[in-house]
This record gives structure tokens, C-alpha cells and sequence, in this order.
């Protein structure tokens, strides 16, 4: 066994439960399925195969869930930022359809797996709230309600009074509820991902990056820097890192998302008087703002939150000072609580907020463009690709292929990201008529 990595510091690498890393892959291995990405969908994917049977290897170039799945909040969500299940239908059919229905089902199948797996992620299924910020943006909500309701999601609008009462607050106007959510410790959860595919028989090479992959007209060859990987199928699982640990490895799909970074924070353990009132439900929360205001408690009562921030300077105590004074903003009760932790990581967007998912050759898979909600999708495309690589018809599987088509002018795209919070920001101050 090879030393520890040392992860970003954040909340979850204090508290999730340790995990040595493998040793790094050496020589030549021959597999039925190479996985490239030890985050949600490559273990995902890697679970489903090794439960069915397959011979699977998993090659991580740092640990796993050292990417997003180690340093997200931790909201587990059955639905998209704005891809609404109706725009779905009208853009793939029926297979739109399934996927819709695969993005409801999400977070049901997810908790499922820890339950099934026991796996210690701290997961608490109180549901997930998305309510909204203005008396104008409740239409959006039942909208949204009515829409999820069409698709066979379980979703309940709760109006001014219902949402004070949930909440501890009268900051919000009325909201979705999604009982199927909640949220988890996602570093926990990605390590007991890799210790389920490895008690079934999965390989998993930690400090392994891939350097390139090719179908010879017969396997799929991955070379890495010390050994090769042969196999009849892949899965290319790497998702906003994709361009990060190594730039020439897939470039069209690197350049076809926007990695944007997004900072994570938690505060001190609430008393109990607090945590009485606040939240009571221990629902996880995001609202409807593009400026997002998110948060979530964790095992220890800490509420675990985060935002987005322009400009330089100290950008990490900026940050923090900022996302301190909207919980106060939201809780009159909560003076600006003081940031025990704070830390970053990338998630992935593209211009539609549409996941993609891929085809890259005979039996090679990948899906990119979480938007913000890879904790639930993660793991259900994990599966559904799984399910394609097992040989199940791709017409029952909910999966709406495209082809990779890179953002022009990405690296500019790149640079400018960060204004985009301009523009959700005056977008939130503006109140539609109901």
C-alpha cells in the first residue's frame, strides 16, 4: 500500500472514514471494463459491473474522491438546475422521457445503495427544499412542482405559511419539497463506493493518471505513465476534472464544459436551542436564486454552505464573510457565524445546464456537465451506463447520446465564467409578475 494522499482540507477528509490508497498501476492488465475516474459515476458504473460479474479496473490519477465527489455539499437532489423535465421530451422523445424519469428516481436509488452497500456516509433522506427567494419566483415553483408531479417524482409545493413553519424563517416565500433527498458526507460516500466494488471483485489503482486511450479496432488500450490497460469496454468518468489532471487526454469533451469553481464552508456545531428552530426538519436546502443560497445541517449539527465570489484578494476569507452575512440575512436568530472550514472545488457547466452523454466508440461511455447536481445523477448514470456496457438494448436505457461539441473560444469562456455571477445576481433582484 502506497501512502496517503494528502486531500484539500475540508470538513469531509476530517471526518470521513480514512481509506488507504492503492498502489499505483504497474505492467500490463487485461479487464473486461477499464473505468477512468474514481469519483460517483466511474465507481457507479464500476459497482453495477462487478455485481453482475464483469472484471472491472478502475484508474484514479489521485485518490478516490478527490475530484467534486470529495468536495461537493453534500445535497442529494432529483432534479436539474434548469433542464426541466418537459424540455427533455421535446429534445430526445422518449428517451428523454426515461431520463427525466432516471433524474426523479435519483436520489431513491442512491440512498437504496447506501442502505443495500451499508455504507457510513452519514446519510439522512429528510428530503431536499428548493424554495423561492421572491413572492414572483413561486410560479416557478409550482411550475416546477406541477412538472416534476407529470414525471412520477414525489414533490409537494408548500406555500408562505408551510415554509416558515419548515424553514424557522419568513426569508422565503413558498417552495418545492422532494422527500426523496437529502444529503450525505460525499467523501464517506465515494470511499464506500470504491470499498463495495473492491469487496465484489473490482480493481482500483489510485495515483494512476491516464495519459491516453484508444480503441484498436478490437479492445480499448489506456496507457498510463507506468503500465496499460486492455479491455473490451470504458467508461471515461472524470467530468469537471476532464481537462485538469490531463489536458490531452480528452480535449473536445474538456473544452465542451466550463469547470467553475465553487466554494464549500461550514460553521461551528449549532447550539441546541438553534438547531431547534433552524431547520428543524434537517432538510437540504437550495434555493431558487442564480446566486445560490444553500445549505444543509451535518451529523454534528455544523450547517455546511457555500456561494460564489468575484474578484481577487483573499478570496477564501471574502468568501466566507460573504456567505456568513446571507445566513444571517436568511435566520434573523443567526448572528454571522464564524467559518471553521473552507474549501473549493470545480463542478462542471455547460450554456443549457443539459448533462451530456456520450458514445466514444464501441462499448466507451461518458457523460459530462453535472451543473451542479452530479451527487444523485452520478450515481444513476453510473448505473444506466452500466447497463449499456452489460449489453441491454439502448433503447430502454435512459440515455439521451450526443456528440462532444467544445464551446467556441473556451479558453476565453474560461476567463469570463466568473462575470456570469454578475448577471444571476442582477437576475435575482429582478421580481417576475406572478
Amino acid at each position: 500500500m502506497s501512502a496517503p494522499i494528502t486531500f484539500p482540507p475540508s470538513l469531509w477528509a476530517e471526518t470521513a472514514p480514512t481509506r488507504m490508497p492503492t498502489v499505483a498501476l504497474v505492467g500490463t492488465v487485461e479487464t473486461d471494463t477499464v473505468v477512468i475516474g474514481g469519483g460517483f459515476s466511474g465507481l457507479s458504473a464500476a459497482l453495477h459491473l462487478s455485481k453482475a460479474g464483469r472484471e472491472v479496473t478502475v484508474l484514479e490519477g489521485q485518490a478516490v474522491g478527490w475530484g467534486a465527489s470529495g468536495r461537493n455539499n453534500g445535497q442529494v437532489i432529483p432534479t436539474l438546475t434548469a433542464a426541466e423535465p418537459d424540455m427533455w421530451v421535446q429534445r430526445f422523445g422518449e428517451t428523454g422521457r426515461k431520463f427525466a424519469q432516471l433524474i426523479g428516481a435519483s436520489a431513491g436509488m442512491l440512498f437504496d445503495k447506501i442502505r443495500e452497500e451499508r455504507i457510513d456516509a452519514e446519510a439522512e433522506q429528510t428530503g431536499w427544499f428548493q424554495p423561492a427567494h421572491s413572492a414572483g419566483r413561486t410560479k416557478l415553483s409550482l411550475n416546477r412542482t406541477k412538472a416534476w408531479q407529470r414525471f412520477g417524482l414525489e414533490v409537494e409545493y408548500l406555500d408562505r405559511a408551510a415554509t416558515c413553519d419548515l424553514m424557522g424563517t419568513d426569508h422565503w416565500y413558498g417552495g418545492m419539497l422532494a422527500p426523496s433527498g437529502g444529503h450525505i458526507n460525499p467523501l464517506a460516500l465515494a470511499r464506500g463506493l470504491a470499498g463495495a466494488v473492491e469487496r465484489n471483485g473490482g480493481k482500483i489503482f489510485e495515483q494512476t493518471r491516464v495519459d491516453s486511450y484508444t480503441h484498436d479496432g478490437t479492445d480499448w488500450i489506456v496507457k498510463t505513465s507506468n503500465g496499460t490497460v486492455k479491455a473490451r469496454a470504458l467508461v471515461l468518468a472524470t467530468n469537471a476534472y476532464t481537462g485538469e489532471l490531463a489536458p490531452r487526454l480528452a480535449r473536445r469533451l474538456a473544452q465542451s464544459i466550463v469547470p467553475v469553481l465553487s466554494w464549500q464552508m461550514a460553521t461551528e456545531p449549532l447550539s441546541d436551542d438553534l438547531r431547534a428552530g433552524l431547520l428543524k426538519g434537517r432538510q437540504a436546502v437550495s434555493d431558487t436564486r442564480g446566486d445560490l443560497r444553500f445549505f444543509r445541517y451535518d451529523a454534528r449539527n455544523r450547517l455546511i454552505t457555500g456561494g460564489a465570489i468575484l474578484g481577487g484578494g483573499d478570496v477564501r476569507a471574502r468568501i466566507a464573510r460573504k456567505v456568513a452575512a446571507n445566513l444571517a440575512d436568511c435566520f434573523p436568530q443567526l448572528a454571522p457565524p464564524t467559518m471553521t472550514h473552507v474549501w473549493s472545488g470545480y463542478l462542471s457547466m455547460n450554456w443549457d445546464r443539459f448533462p451530456r452523454v456520450h458514445q466514444l466508440g464501441p462499448n466507451g461511455w461518458a457523460w459530462i456537465g453535472c451543473n451542479g447536481r452530479g451527487v444523485a445523477l452520478g450515481n444513476a448514470l453510473g448505473r444506466e451506463i452500466a447497463r449499456a456496457i452489460d449489453g441491454e438494448d439502448l433503447r430502454d436505457l435512459a440515455l439521451p447520446i450526443t456528440e462532444p461539441q467544445a464551446l467556441p473560444f473556451h479558453p476565453i469562456a474560461r476567463r469570463i465564467a466568473p462575470l456570469y455571477l454578475t448577471w444571476l445576481q442582477r437576475k435575482d433582484r429582478i421580481d417576475p409578475k406572478l
